[in-house]
């Protein structure tokens, strides 16, 4: 078992698709950290901070002489990397560059609001750096639903950050949450998901389902009328999302362990076999490949 020479703070998270990368923390928790469907970062020891730019070059340095030239990947963590000042984050990708020579790809979490401060051109000085992916939980493209969990954002700031990404040349990893408009705000949820992702055409799109392993507390403040949808119900938003989209090269996934159905294609090449294996699982759900209850989680 490879060691990695890096203090963290549990529980860590990052994409399912950077199981293999050196996870590099440069901030502990989330600059936001408001989102109440979200529970990944409300343990006490993940309040918010930075880490100090000399513990992370530290850091850099240490993985670059005990790793050698084995790290392909490097993901910056915790919840949004790119909260840090365009000036440290060139000093990290520079360092990265420098003593781990190996690296062809870095990633991070990426808050639309984050990127308000930012311009293209500093975006673009990061992309020439090595920052090529950044993985966006818009989690609905609908303003009553992105209101009601406190996400911050609307669908206008969401289309700025991802347009303002996609000019800089940064690929982007966009995420929906499945279910978290409940039973009364479904269809909109579905309707202006599919709408913001046609207009920004994303790279990547992933699909997650909302689950509330501490209980649904926090969500019901701002949301008491809140009905959780059933597998069906949940089942039927996904064939509207997926009905809407009109994507013409974008690699979909749905696939996250907290997903019931596993899709996997490129949209919208696949889009006939998707909804086909979907409208299938809706009408014989006995006979579908279902995850089962207990294989599901975060």
């Amino acid at each position: 078992m490879t060691i990695v020479p890096i203090r963290y703070v549990e529980p860590v998270y990052r994409p399912p698709s950077e199981a293999d990368s050196l996870i590099l923390p440069v901030t502990d928790g989330c600059s936001w950290n408001r989102c109440t469907f979200c529970e990944m970062y409300t343990a006490p020891q993940k309040r918010f901070r930075p880490r100090s730019e000399e513990e992370v070059l530290e850091n850099i340095r240490r993985c670059g002489e005990e790793l050698g030239g084995g790290i392909e990947r490097v993901f910056l963590a915790d919840g949004d990397a790119l909260t840090l000042s365009t000036r440290r984050l060139v000093t990290i990708l520079e360092a990265i560059r420098r003593d781990m020579p190996g690296v062809r790809r870095v990633s991070s979490y990426c808050l639309p609001r984050n990127l308000r401060k930012k311009s293209a051109a500093e975006l673009r000085e990061l992309a020439e750096l090595g920052l090529s992916l950044v993985y966006v939980g818009a989690e609905s493209g609908d303003d009553e639903v992105l209101a009601r969990v406190n996400k911050g954002e609307t669908f206008a700031t969401t289309r700025e950050a991802l347009d303002k990404l996609q000019e800089a040349g940064i690929k982007r990893s966009v995420m929906i949450l499945n279910g978290l408009g409940g039973e009364a705000l479904s269809r909109q949820h579905a309707l202006n998901s599919a709408a913001l992702m046609n207009a920004v055409q994303p790279e990547y799109l992933a699909t997650l389902v909302v689950s509330f392993p501490q209980g649904e507390t926090r969500l019901r403040e701002n949301f008491p009328d809140f009905e959780p949808l059933s597998v069906p119900g949940l089942m039927q938003e996904m064939e509207l999302l997926l009905s809407e989209l009109e994507l013409r090269q974008t690699i979909f996934r749905s696939d996250h362990a907290s997903n019931w159905l596993i899709l996997k294609g490129t949209l919208g090449a696949d889009k006939p076999r998707l909804l086909q294996e979907l409208r299938a699982a809706i009408a014989a759900p006995e006979a579908a490949p279902l995850r089962p209850a207990w294989a599901r989680g975060l």
